[in-house]
């Protein structure tokens, strides 16, 4: 099964915040491309070390 989230990318001072709101996950990076491969690289931290009932919460 395929799910797509929301990326939210915001200038914050000198670099970018990176936001899902659906799973409350957050990054950040210097460039647009580096806060979105952040937020990338937290999702599959998230998925990797969540468990399965926190991600079940989250997801539905």
């Amino acid at each position: 099964m395929q799910k797509q989230f929301t990326a939210i990318i915001e200038r914050e001072g000198n670099g970018y915040v990176s936001l899902c709101p659906e799973l409350d996950i957050a990054s950040q990076g210097d460039t647009i491309e580096e806060a979105c491969g952040n937020l990338q690289e937290a999702f599959e931290l998230f998925f990797e070390t969540a468990s399965p009932n926190e991600i079940q919460q989250r997801v539905f």
